[in-house]
């Protein structure tokens, strides 16, 4: 039998300052939590790590480093549909402890190339596209355990504690990968990221079973052509998934953009390289605390008005005069970026068929991480070619004229109610029944 009892939300007002992480409540959740925190912490050393060594073995190329983030996130392109599919008709659990065993021995492989020195560009590429292939299959699995832990009550609540690990590890594990980085040298640091894995694996084979709420997919065979016809169906999801796939590709660069910020701008070194990065994630922690109060599904207006705002503090980053300044605005700009992708998640999550869910949700990554490759590659370029404030700049600009251009539309159908989008404007409630499972 299933045990619902931990998922339901506390009866009367919950004080507000637990009602924060209120979903920390549920025993398999509060596992999870902990488990992701130690492995995504691992992570980020990691990639700090990565990022140093590709500019240490190309002479700062910024080239280089797009040409890794393109095939760490080329993966989503072709296999995101294909995980939703698997995350759709099989255990989520049993793929997510499949998976990070596998991402944590990748990332073993590369230490001895670093220990020895015989590592070259085309062994972190290689790591970057293996890794890149397993987390295309991990990443909707992951999404959608979430409400299998809690429940839908709870989703809102859990998905913003899921965003404040992330981005609690993204402030500790730069700042701990710079320095490890000093001290250690980047061999130790695969090595740590490696095991990090472990901590996710143990509190997945910890949970209760029992206590998951799975939901099994009605399609006969979880297609993906399904989903898409789904949400095609249905214009209140297209609008946030349009938004996200052009932010992402022009705007939310990061990975590529903070080392080049750091390196080319400001001559950071190893040690304070990190704390670009952490200052965007202490912004995206607190845009997730923003939200970890929500309990209904964001507006189309709250969607689009956060893109504006996330546009406005890139340019504005791109502008920074000096270091201090820069770090203050990237932590304005890590809130924003949080609270826009956390607004798309939870519109997409609350308003659409849970048998969907999971392809849905791998829509969403596709668009979300797809779109990196070409979004590197293109920063990059601009980059190389008019220096990275102007890369900065550039993105901002077109993620704001992105959220314009989404809020002037939604105004225009606020006043035809005739014609209005059903879900875009004004009734936010998806269809009692599902259009694309008629017949």
């Amino acid at each position: 039998m299933r045990h619902q009892e931990t998922a339901r939300r506390p009866a009367g007002p919950v004080p507000r300052f637990r009602a924060v992480g209120r979903s920390l409540s549920v025993r398999n959740f509060r596992l999870y939590f902990t488990g992701q925190l130690v492995s995504v912490m691992g992570t980020w050393m990691m990639i700090v790590s990565q990022d140093w060594l590709v500019l240490s073995l190309t002479d700062d190329s910024a080239t280089a480093l797009g040409l890794v983030t393109a095939l760490q996130f080329a993966p989503m392109l072709l296999l995101s549909l294909y995980g939703g599919r698997l995350a759709d008709r099989h255990d989520k659990r049993v793929l997510l402890v499949a998976a990070n065993l596998v991402s944590g021995a990748l990332s073993l492989a590369l230490a001895p190339l670093v220990f020895t020195g015989a590592v070259r560009v085309w062994h972190v590429c290689a790591l970057a596209f293996c890794l890149g292939v397993v987390n295309a299959i991990e990443t909707p699995a992951r999404m959608s355990f979430v409400q299998e832990m809690v429940g839908p009550e709870l989703l809102p609540n859990a998905s913003a504690m899921s965003a404040a690990y992330f981005n609690l590890a993204r402030i500790l594990g730069p700042a701990a990968g710079g320095l490890a980085i000093t001290w250690l040298g980047i061999g130790p640091v695969s090595v740590i990221n490696a095991f990090s894995y472990l901590a996710t694996v143990a509190a997945l084979m910890l949970m209760r079973p029992g206590e998951l709420r799975r939901v099994r997919s009605t399609a006969r065979d979880g297609r993906a052509v399904d989903a898409l016809r789904y949400v095609g169906s249905r214009p209140d999801l297209l609008l946030p998934l349009l938004l996200v796939a052009l932010v992402s590709l022009f705007g939310l660069n990061f990975q590529l953009t903070l080392p080049l910020l750091a390196k080319t701008v400001f001559d950071a070194d190893a040690g304070s390289f990190g704390l670009f990065t952490s200052a965007v994630a202490a912004g995206s922690l607190l845009g997730a605390l923003a939200g970890s109060g929500r309990t209904a599904r964001p507006p189309a207006l709250l969607v689009a008005g956060a893109a504006v705002a996330f546009g406005t503090a890139e340019a504005l980053t791109g502008l920074a005069p000096g270091q201090g300044s820069a770090l203050v605005l990237l932590a304005l700009t890590g809130f924003t970026a949080l609270y826009f992708t956390q607004a798309v998640n939870h519109r997409l999550q609350l308003g659409s068929d849970p048998a969907y869910r999971g392809r849905i949700l791998a829509l969403y990554t596709l668009l979300l991480q797809g779109s990196t490759p070409f979004g590197a590659l293109l920063t990059g370029w601009a980059a190389a070619r008019h220096g990275t404030r102007a890369a900065l700049v550039g993105g901002g600009l077109i993620s704001l004229a992105t959220g314009l251009a989404a809020l002037a539309f939604l105004a225009l159908r606020a006043s035809r109610p005739a014609t209005a989008m059903p879900g875009v404007a004004g009734n936010d409630r998806p269809p009692k029944r599902d259009p694309a499972s008629r017949g």
